[in-house]
C-alpha cells in the first residue's frame, strides 16, 4: 500500500463533522514530515485550518513549518475575481454601447447556482497547473461531500459546455468568412478565449484523472449516515472516472475506553466497522482512534498523523 504517499495531488473530502479538516491537516503534516514541500489548501468556506494551526492563514501561502505551507480559498472573493476576469476578457470584444448590458448579464449570472463552484474550480485549476513545480505535494481540504462532488465533476460538465460554445463560435466565424471576407479567416478573440479555457479545463481534467498524479480520500466515522453518504459519493465519483482509493475511519473507540455505556456503544460500532469493511473492499482503510481531547494543537496533529499509514491501521 505504498501508493498512499506517492502521488502529487490529494483531495480529502467527507461529510461535515467527521474530522475532514483535521485529517487533511494531519496528512499534509505527515507529507511535510517526510521531507516533501507541501501546500495545504482549504476550499471549505468554514476554513478550520487557521484554528488547527493557531494562526491566521488567508489567501497567501502561509508558512507553517519548514516544509508545510497553507492557504485558504475564499469562495466569495474568488467569485468576484472570476467575474471580473470574465468582464476583462470581454472588454474590447464587444461594442462600447453594449458593454454595460453585457456586464449586467454577467453580474446576474454570478448569482446563479454553480457560479461559486466555477469560480472555486478556476482557483483550484490555477493551483494544480501553476504550483506543480513549486510543491512536492498539494493537499486539498474540500467542503462537505455534495460540494466536493460538484467541484470535482465540474471539468467534465464544463468541458462539454465549452465544446459546444467553441463549435458554435467556429460556425459563426465560418459564416462571416463566407459572407463578408471573401473566405478569409475572421479574427475572433472570443473564440480564442473559449479555446484557451477549453485547453485549460482539459489539462486539469487530465491531471485529476491520472491515478499516478492524483489521489482521492474520504473521511468517515463508524455511523450509519456517514457510511451511506460515503458509499454514494464513491459510486458517483467512479462514474466520472474519479476513484477513491483511501478511506480514513475516524473516531473509533479505543480499547482503553471502558464503562457500560461505552461497551454498548462499542458493540454498535463494531457492526458499523464490519459494514465499512464489507462495503469498501477496494479501498485502503486507515483507522484513527477517538482521542481523549480535541485535535487543536501541533502535537495533537502529530499524534493523529501517526495513524495515516496503512501499517498503522
Amino acid at each position: 500500500m505504498l501508493h498512499l504517499y506517492t502521488k502529487h495531488i490529494y483531495f480529502i473530502g467527507g461529510k461535515g463533522g467527521v474530522g475532514k479538516s483535521t485529517s487533511a491537516a494531519s496528512f499534509a503534516w505527515r507529507c511535510a514530515e517526510r521531507g516533501e514541500k507541501t501546500l495545504l489548501i482549504s476550499t471549505d468556506p468554514a476554513h478550520n485550518l487557521g484554528d488547527l494551526f493557531h494562526t491566521e492563514i488567508g489567501a497567501k501561502h502561509k508558512k507553517i513549518t519548514d516544509n508545510l505551507f497553507a492557504t485558504e480559498i475564499d469562495p466569495e472573493q474568488e467569485t468576484r475575481r472570476y467575474i471580473q476576469s470574465v468582464k476583462d476578457n470581454l472588454r474590447g470584444m464587444v461594442k462600447s454601447t453594449m458593454l454595460d448590458e453585457v456586464n449586467r448579464q454577467i453580474d446576474a449570472a454570478a448569482a446563479t447556482p454553480g457560479a461559486d463552484e466555477a469560480a472555486m474550480f478556476n482557483a483550484i485549476s490555477s493551483i494544480v497547473l501553476d504550483e506543480q513545480g513549486t510543491y512536492d505535494k498539494l493537499v486539498f481540504d474540500t467542503a462537505p461531500t455534495g460540494h466536493t462532488i460538484r467541484l470535482l465533476t465540474l471539468p467534465e460538465m464544463m468541458g462539454v459546455w465549452i465544446d459546444g460554445m467553441v463549435k458554435k463560435r467556429k460556425k459563426i466565424n465560418e459564416n462571416y468568412s463566407n459572407l463578408l471576407n471573401d473566405g478569409e479567416p475572421v479574427d475572433d478573440p472570443i473564440y480564442d478565449t473559449l479555446q484557451q479555457r477549453k485547453e485549460r479545463f482539459a489539462a486539469v481534467r487530465n491531471v485529476l484523472l491520472d491515478p499516478k498524479k492524483t489521489g482521492f480520500m474520504f473521511v468517515l466515522i463508524p455511523e450509519r449516515l456517514p457510511i451511506l453518504e460515503t458509499e454514494k459519493a464513491v459510486k458517483l465519483l467512479a462514474k466520472h472516472d474519479l476513484h477513491v482509493e483511501t478511506l480514513i475511519i475516524n473516531k473509533i473507540l479505543p480499547d482503553v475506553a471502558d464503562g457500560q455505556f461505552l461497551e454498548k456503544r462499542r458493540q454498535i460500532e463494531q457492526r458499523y466497522l464490519q459494514q465499512i469493511h464489507n462495503t469498501f473492499r477496494k479501498q485502503t482503510l486507515l483507522r484513527v482512534p477517538l482521542f481523549p481531547e480535541d485535535i487543536g494543537s501541533i502535537e495533537a496533529l502529530y499524534h493523529f498523523a501517526r495513524y495515516l499509514e496503512p501499517t498503522a491501521s
